[in-house]
């Protein structure tokens, strides 16, 4: 008997909990701290949690299919900023369609090849060819991991509370 294999969400469980601590600290966030600015000539915090949450979104939903198409519209970038309850409800929702995903998936699937998104422009199909689904994870994880330490920088820098558990 061969034992069943586990599921990717056993893998990240980090994940979630930072998820937690995260969503906890956005939710804090005033509409005037969403428009303070990362840095000089940079996004404001609520830009760039908008990026977050469209990451996710383009790469769990429009590249390998998670999610319903109620998800897509929590996609913010170009947009007016969004109000601290929308960041913090598609940043949950956005979670769910993720741990979902993760739950259901096994370690054979992490090789699944996904080809390059047919809405991409023809100079940008060469930055990003067919990506394995063990690929894609790794890179959404750590785009979070980057832009959650932009996101940390700023904080410090305007005296916010920090998401991260000490």
């Amino acid at each position: 008997m061969s034992a069943q294999p586990s599921s990717l969400i056993e893998f990240y469980p980090g994940w979630e909990i930072y998820q937690q601590s995260f969503v906890k600290t956005v939710a804090q966030l005033s509409s005037e701290q969403l428009a303070l600015p990362i840095a000089a000539h940079h996004w404001s915090i609520g830009s760039l949690l908008s990026h977050m949450l469209g990451a996710r979104i383009l790469w769990f939903h429009y590249v390998m299919g998670e999610g319903s198409s109620d998800v897509a519209h929590w996609s913010f970038d170009g947009q007016p900023l969004p109000e601290t309850s929308e960041l913090v409800t598609g940043f949950e929702e956005t979670w769910q369609m993720i741990a979902t995903a993760l739950t259901r998936w096994t370690p054979a699937n992490l090789g699944d090849l996904f080809p390059t998104p047919a809405f991409m422009k023809e100079n940008e199909e060469e930055d990003l060819p067919p990506c394995t689904r063990g690929w894609i994870i790794w890179h959404v994880l750590e785009h979070e991991i980057h832009h959650g330490g932009e996101f940390s920088l700023a904080q410090g820098v305007y005296g916010l509370d920090s998401h991260y558990i000490h």
